[in-house]
């Protein structure tokens, strides 16, 4: 393993849309990511599925009904309605420059008063094959922290890094509540410290300073 990228993580996700000060001003007023979440302009060609969901994870329902009530509001569009399930309580919703974003809690009932507060900013890659990606970057220096065979991988990142893990393609899309086929652009650029790289799905990665 690379001693060097062994700790590293995401510093910021980099959302490529088509009008920056109008996904600038959505996204500040919907989940106040800060310099975690970046915008810059494309006109990149990109139809249906991107491979990609943004995952925040809350600790309480309240919060995930308080994000997705604010996202709503501000323009987004609900693409799976928040309700409970066996693992919890979440939802999904599209930005209105085309992201998809999933909203979530483990818990079922609210132990606190309501917040905005979020604990965990994930990006989840819908990729063709699970271990090859995952091999894939634990060449690069990822360790991984959760390993569901060809199904599911998350990787051990820094706790105030963003979060990375794998999922197949076509159960992401399920998860989200879309159709799996999609072409063109990622409309996606990851920010950090492990290169400047395109993974085997495409993915570009570059340097947080870029």
């Amino acid at each position: 393993m690379n001693n060097i990228t062994a700790h590293a993580g995401i510093d910021a996700i980099v959302l490529e849309v088509s009008d920056p000060e109008a996904a600038t001003a959505f996204y500040d007023a919907a989940f106040g990511l800060g310099d975690r979440l970046r915008v810059r302009a494309t006109e990149a060609p990109t139809t249906g599925f991107r491979g990609f969901v943004l995952s925040l994870v809350v600790a309480q329902p309240s919060t995930v009904d308080n994000l997705v009530g604010t996202a709503v509001a501000t323009g987004a569009t609900i693409v799976k309605p928040a309700k409970k399930s066996f693992w919890g309580y979440g939802g999904v919703l599209r930005a209105p420059d085309g992201t998809l974003w999933k909203i979530a809690t483990s818990a079922k009932k609210d132990t606190a008063p309501a917040n905005r507060d979020i604990d965990s900013f994930v990006l989840l890659l819908g990729v063709d094959n699970v271990k090859h990606t995952k091999q894939f970057y634990v060449d690069r220096g990822l360790a991984v922290a959760k390993s569901f065979g060809s199904k599911y991988v998350e990787f051990d990142t820094p706790s105030e890094s963003i979060k990375l893990a794998l999922y197949g393609r076509r159960a992401a899309a399920k998860d989200a509540g879309v159709a799996p086929e999609g072409t063109g652009s990622h409309r996606i650029a990851v920010a950090g410290s492990l290169g400047v790289f395109a993974d085997p799905d495409g993915f570009e990665w570059e340097s947080t300073t870029a």
